[in-house]
């Protein structure tokens, strides 16, 4: 399914925000949108000795539901995939990694962010 403009700007709108929090909380970023072919992570960053990639689920009211709910299966084995591949290119080997889950639920000028560690293990 190809993302519109507006699709594309909210979910970089919610990265943003995501970004800043875990900063706020003394995670360094390391990267953002880590790309390669078969997917993306949307956050990497450090907490510590680990290694924490991060998916981050946007949305404008709840009418589908929660956004972190929307990481189905599929989505954690893509991001998993997207990770091994991310760690091979890196060259780190023996680092603790982890999968987080960031949900921002934008409500008008205001946000919401539900931060879930470890959300899922591959």
């Amino acid at each position: 399914m190809k993302m519109t403009r507006w699709r594309k700007n909210v979910g970089k709108l919610g990265e943003d925000i995501a970004a800043k929090f875990l900063q706020e909380k003394a995670y360094d970023i390391v990267q953002r949108n880590y790309r390669w072919a078969r997917g993306e992570i949307d956050i990497i960053a450090r907490q510590d000795n680990v290694l924490v990639f991060v998916e981050v689920k946007t949305a404008r009211g709840n009418s589908f539901g929660p956004p972190e709910n929307w990481v189905d299966q599929r989505k954690q084995e893509q991001v998993g995939m997207v990770a091994e591949k991310y760690l091979q290119d890196n060259e780190i080997n023996g680092m603790d990694c982890r999968f987080d889950v960031i949900a921002v639920e934008l409500q008008g000028t205001k946000h919401q962010i539900r931060h879930i560690e470890n959300a899922f293990w591959l």
